[in-house]
């Protein structure tokens, strides 16, 4: 299937935070020291997609040195990879996050978020519980073999590059240029919005 995508704000999915819910996130951001800006891509295709994306969001905000500033609307999208049909589709979402913890650390974090819900490492593109990676961290550009940086694939992803754009519709992945470029230069096919599911910024 092919995905009709509505670029920028005016997208009827995406759904403005209220006033309210931003003061409290912004107030929060007092309890961290030079706090630096992460891009985080959430995945499942196993057991309540939904439920689980929303609890790893709530586990990352429950970190220390970690604050969920928005989160993107959801789409379903078929698994990479494998062949059609052998598993079930994916929801997946972007998380944007200010957080003082070092990319080392948040990489540590975000594999704990993963082994909470029972994801299991036995095959490449192989069904799971929930993926959790760090698309970008500040302006860091690293090829270290533990984490590379922005995420090698992230700018041919377009699960990852729309709910990032209906986030932030000005965002950078850096090394690669503006996110609505990016996501001009991918294929849409087999990922689709999801306007009828909802994730919530942790309260």
């Amino acid at each position: 299937m092919t995905a009709s995508f509505t670029q920028g704000p005016t997208d009827p999915t995406v759904q403005p935070v209220p006033a309210s819910v931003v003061e409290q996130v912004d107030a929060a951001d007092t309890t961290l020291h030079n706090p630096q800006r992460a891009v985080i891509s959430l995945g499942s295709n196993l057991g309540n997609r939904l439920e689980t994306l929303q609890g790893a969001i709530d586990a990352l905000e429950d970190t220390p040195g970690v604050r969920v500033k928005a989160v993107s609307p959801v789409y379903e999208t078929e698994p990479w990879g494998v062949e059609p049909g052998s598993q079930p589709s994916y929801f997946n979402a972007v998380v944007l996050l200010k957080t003082t913890l070092p990319p080392s650390s948040l990489l540590e974090r975000a594999h704990a978020v993963e082994e909470a819900f029972h994801r299991v490492r036995e095959e490449r593109w192989g069904a799971r519980t929930l993926d959790v990676d760090i698309v970008a961290y500040a302006e860091v550009i690293s090829d270290d073999p533990h984490l590379t940086l922005p995420h090698p694939r992230a700018h041919e992803r377009a699960f990852v590059l729309a709910p990032w754009h209906d986030v932030e519709p000005a965002a950078q992945l850096p090394g690669r240029g503006p996110v609505a470029d990016l996501l001009g230069d991918v294929t849409h096919e087999g990922v689709a919005p999801r306007a009828d599911l909802e994730l919530r910024l942790p309260e």
